[in-house]
């Protein structure tokens, strides 16, 4: 080969060489930013059928408005409802005629409240629908109010020239506003107009959502919620018979109208939706017997709730989850996202182990998802004792996660000693779920809604022999490729 075309060859194939690099690289990097840094998109994808999760449900005291504060509080502690958003201008108790509640109280009517609900074991959570008035000193008396009574949330209707000042407010006082919307011609009536709204506004100020007040503007509520998706700071949980505002028209329980609360659940469940449902019956009708009523929607939601009856065990408070309750054995870490709450695995190889408590027997489901093909991870099940040493392999299950193993060791696999009946993982970069059931030693393993183990566990390969209860774990394996997890539920069977 010539000098010249010996220089044309090195050339070309130093260009070619930056080509295929390049385009490596930038596949590499839109695969990282598709997995990793749109943390929204992450946390938006689906594992198939939306599983509704459980929402913690408070009593709005309107419910109650024939009936004083003080026995509202009994009557949610009856009904078994620990949480209470209260509203200004209700009676404050039956034998003190003309007092009512709301933030002119005196420092001892404020503490006969806060007697009443610590005995009670009821919170206030919210404070609303209230009128914030015109000047500085105003709000800061309802501010004042409701930091006095601990409540972090305000709901309430505010002129839109206000809410400067008003979030100013909220960061000195650490709360949050909810902007209500009252049927028309209330200001806030369509959720396009409260949208325009947050736009222009920090965290703080989001939704108090109102279904039945949709409704009666032909709105679709899991619609108009869709809109407002991740603004939502409470919900005003109501049902209509149908949609508009004919005499023929009224508030029934949720779910046995128009209003379709399984839809409204799952979206919730899709925003990962961090407030209350707060029950609200208006029925002018039922207002002197509204039980029957409350109880008929505690029931209808929890049917309509997938994860009824299960415990979150990535706990979560004010719309933030923490590893509270568990520990790292070994290499590498688990990252969160305290917001979605996604675990993002970091190194290894280790152990995420819940450290409340052990499970005997009981159904464990999650979700999961890798973020490349030869991502290697699993989930422990009853490791018996604190894990101090690598020992727990060999006392201990493992349901397996790796796309590219074989037979034992592939994805759903009983780890070196079942392997899945069949495939039923879904590609690389998106969510699956599991469901795990542990009861005795019959091990059965769900991915994706297929049965792919239904095994009597008995020691084999690896695992010498197994206690009756133990821990979960969930493994980091290693630095190369990261696994997330998010949706932790566990249920006890007894």
């Amino acid at each position: 080969m010539k000098q010249g075309q010996l220089r044309r060859f090195w050339l070309f194939f130093l260009v070619a060489f930056i080509f295929i690099s390049g385009f490596a690289f930038l596949k590499r990097d839109r695969k990282l930013n598709t997995l990793c840094s749109d943390r929204q998109s992450l946390a938006q994808q689906t594992s198939g059928l939306t599983r509704t999760r459980p929402f913690p449900i408070a009593l709005q005291c309107w419910t109650f408005r024939k009936f004083s504060f003080l026995e509202t509080v009994d009557y949610a502690q009856k009904l078994g409802i620990r949480f209470l958003q209260a509203y200004p201008g209700q009676a404050f108790s039956s034998d003190r005629p003309g007092l009512v509640f709301d933030h002119n109280l005196k420092s001892e009517d404020i503490k006969v409240v806060q007697d009443k609900l610590s005995q009670a074991g009821v919170e206030l959570v919210a404070y609303g629908v209230v009128d914030l008035g015109k000047t500085k000193e105003e709000k800061q008396k309802i501010f004042d109010f409701a930091r006095r009574l601990s409540i972090p949330l305000i709901v309430a209707e505010p002129a839109e020239e206000d809410f400067p000042l008003i979030e100013a407010m909220l960061k000195e006082y650490d709360l949050s506003l909810a902007i209500h919307n009252h049927p028309e011609p209330s200001r806030y009536a369509q959720p396009e107009k409260v949208l325009a709204i947050l736009k222009k506004t920090g965290e703080r100020v989001g939704v108090c959502a109102d279904p039945g007040h949709w409704m009666r503007g032909g709105r679709k509520p899991a619609t108009a919620l869709q809109l407002l998706q991740g603004r939502i700071l409470d919900i005003h949980l109501k049902d209509r018979s149908d949609f508009g505002v004919g005499e023929e028209v009224v508030d029934v329980p949720p779910g046995r109208g128009k209003a379709n609360l399984r839809e409204i659940l799952e979206e919730l469940t899709r925003q990962n939706y961090s407030g209350f449902l707060t029950l609200e019956y208006e029925n002018e009708k039922e207002a002197l017997n509204p039980i029957p009523a409350i109880k008929e929607a505690v029931e209808l939601i929890n049917k309509n709730t997938y994860f009824f009856g299960y415990e979150e065990i990535l706990s979560r408070s004010r719309g933030r989850y923490s590893k509270h309750g568990w520990n790292h054995y070994g290499p590498g870490h688990f990252e969160l996202d305290e917001k979605e709450g996604i675990l993002k695995s970091v190194g290894g190889m280790g152990l995420l182990w819940y450290s409340r408590k052990k499970f005997r027997d009981f159904i464990l489901e999650l979700d999961y998802q890798c973020s490349d093909q030869k991502t290697n991870s699993g989930i422990f099940l009853r490791v018996p004792d604190i894990p101090v040493s690598d020992d727990y392999i060999y006392h201990s299950f493992e349901i397996q996660i790796n796309d590219s193993g074989e037979g034992i060791h592939r994805t759903g696999a009983v780890y070196d000693a079942v392997a899945p009946a069949k495939d039923a993982f879904n590609p690389t970069g998106e969510w699956n779920h599991l469901r795990i059931t542990f009861q005795g030693k019959h091990l059965q393993v769900e991915l994706n809604d297929v049965k792919i183990i239904d095994w009597q566990a008995e020691p084999r390969g690896k695992v010498k022999d197994f206690a009756s209860e133990g821990y979960i774990g969930l493994q980091n394996h290693d630095r190369d490729s990261s696994v997330y997890f998010r949706n932790i539920f566990i249920k006890e069977i007894k």
